[in-house]
């Protein structure tokens, strides 16, 4: 699927919009790609204009969702099957996605884009092959591009979030860029299918616990192990779920069972760092 370019519109534009109608005046400048650029915008009587097209005005938009223009009109970009899956706008420009109301990424206190820069920076993807095991919007590989990844694969299962993914700005696209391969499919079933020590770094991104625990499984981390090569990193994110209600500390069990996997790990950001144990030379 073609990534989207048209207009993307959130509440906050469009009261910029509305307000420049307000005044009288004939333009405002405001981003139409969720703050990546900003452009110029030509008032009219009964709507706006962009690149010569004509838009209706923004009225009615809600908070917590940004609209894409389908043909004729504004809809939010969600989708529902089985989930509600929706782009989710954020006060730094980079959106985060929710699955049935469940933020997927962090906005609280950072960018969910410099978020994912730095934990691509403990991994030191320059010149290497990465592995990215649950694509998602596909920051983690945006950031592994930017810092020099020779290559980088990455899986995603939901064909809804690669739907928000091709109609968001700030995800790369694998159509244009040559050294990223977005491959649709299951993780758990495909990294089967990979051979041995084909990887030099991976990052591992997954769902919380209670809704894809086999990607915290010991068999799957077996896996990880086999398809890395020696002395290669691996950031897995995990956040703390169920730690002040239960006493479960989920980046512990996570280190554990790295460990019998065949890695040295240890607790970094909001998930844990693990490093093969292996003779193969590090690139």
């Amino acid at each position: 699927m073609s990534a989207y370019s048209g207009p993307l519109l959130t509440r906050a534009v469009a009261e910029l919009i509305l307000a420049a109608r307000a005044t009288g005046a004939a333009t405002v400048s405001v981003t139409l790609d969720l703050g990546r650029s900003t452009v110029d915008l030509a008032l009219g009587a009964d709507g706006w204009f962009c690149s010569g097209a004509h838009h209706p005005w923004p009225e009615g938009l809600k908070e917590r969702t940004i609209y894409f223009w389908d043909d004729n009109t504004f809809v939010p970009l969600q989708r529902y099957s089985g989930s509600l899956i929706k782009l989710v706008p954020t006060e730094w420009g980079p959106p985060t996605f929710e699955i049935d109301g469940i933020k997927m990424l962090p906005t609280a206190q950072v960018s969910p884009y410099a978020d994912a820069q730095r934990k691509v920076a403990l991994v030191q993807t320059r010149g290497k092959q990465v592995l990215d095991t649950c694509g998602g919007l596909g920051y983690f590989a945006a950031c592994c591009l930017a810092e020099g990844a020779t290559r980088v694969r990455s899986y995603e299962k939901n064909a809804d979030v690669l739907w928000l993914r091709g109609h968001n700005p700030w995800s790369p696209d694998a159509e244009s860029e040559s050294r990223l391969e977005l491959i649709h499919a299951d993780v758990v079933q495909a990294i089967a299918t990979l051979p041995d020590e084909s990887f030099d770094a991976a990052l591992h991104d997954p769902p919380r616990f209670g809704i894809a625990g086999e990607l915290y499984s010991q068999t799957f981390y077996d896996q990880l192990a086999r398809v890395l090569r020696g002395h290669a990193r691996l950031f897995h994110y995990t956040g703390t779920p169920n730690a002040k209600t239960s006493g479960r500390d989920v980046p512990a069990e996570v280190a554990r069972r790295l460990g019998k996997a065949g890695f040295n790990a240890e607790r970094a950001l909001d998930g844990v760092l693990a490093v093969k144990r292996g003779n193969s030379p590090p690139r």
